[in-house]
């Protein structure tokens, strides 16, 4: 018995109702390609992303809410699927993109050329090599939106059925769960499924610091810190918590705060 190979399950993206109806035309005839569905907007697709992880998302660069970096920075690297950007921007933007190994789509373009893109997207799937796409797409991000902070200033949480966006700044602390990181907000807890290493990357080192290996803390929610044994500190924040500053950590924050303790 013959197994039909799987579909590539793609997301259309882009403001503009006319460009998102040329984009399914072009893709209804492609016998190996699933359309999961569409978004006007960069918000729409963050919640599209999350709640139907599609295998593939044709984005457009420039959008309403949230432009196509922004979707991309908002989902984070792990949950990101393979990209097209529908651009129109600059030779030398292209020429990045490029340099990264994806594939963009100039408005406006021909079926020979959508052809080719989607050539480049199976051979790009079925490639070993398909999991440097998210690594390669944050560093476009941090390349071509140099004017404007490269950290994420946003975390898109999924709870109870429902998607919300929370502004890390105001996370008081972080701690390890398994494949999950517990975002504490207050008296409440967000679970996100991210490792450790990869959500620190993602935040602000002038904001956030890694105490521990299964804890990262919000800098401005420090009170004070009380030493303890071993060489170990307890890191006493404003809401009451305690956590450990373990010793591998204490001398990079006695650097970060520029003076010893």
């Amino acid at each position: 018995m013959t197994v039909a190979p799987r579909k590539i399950r793609a997301l259309i993206v882009d403001d503009e109702p006319l460009a998102r109806e040329r984009m399914r035309s072009l893709l209804d005839v492609e016998s190996d390609v699933d359309v999961v569905g569409e978004a006007s907007n960069g918000l729409e697709a963050v919640d599209a992303i999350v709640s139907r992880s599609p295998d593939l998302v044709f984005l457009d660069v420039r959008m309403p809410k949230l432009d196509g970096f922004e979707v991309i920075d908002a989902v984070g690297p792990d949950r990101m699927p393979a990209v097209v950007f529908v651009t129109a921007y600059d030779q030398y933007a292209l020429r990045a993109f490029e340099v990264q190994a994806l594939d963009y789509l100039v408005k406006p373009f021909d079926r020979d050329r959508f052809q080719g893109t989607l050539k480049r997207v199976r051979r790009q799937m079925e490639s070993v090599e398909t999991g440097d796409l998210s690594r390669k797409l944050l560093a476009l991000v941090g390349n071509l939106k140099n004017d404007r902070p490269a950290r994420t200033e946003r975390l898109v949480i999924k709870s109870g059925g429902r998607l919300f966006f929370l502004r890390v700044d105001e996370i008081d602390w972080i701690e390890a769960a398994g494949n999950y990181v517990r975002l504490h907000v207050g008296a409440e807890g967000h679970l996100l499924r991210e490792t450790m290493t990869a959500i620190e990357g993602r935040l602000s080192s002038e904001t956030f610091f890694r105490i521990h290996r299964s804890h990262i803390v919000n800098i401005e929610r420090i009170k004070e810190l009380q030493p303890w044994f071993n060489g170990e500190y307890v890191v006493m924040l404003r809401n009451g918590t305690k956590l450990t500053l373990s010793r591998g950590y204490r001398e990079r924050l006695q650097e970060r705060l520029g003076r010893p303790f």
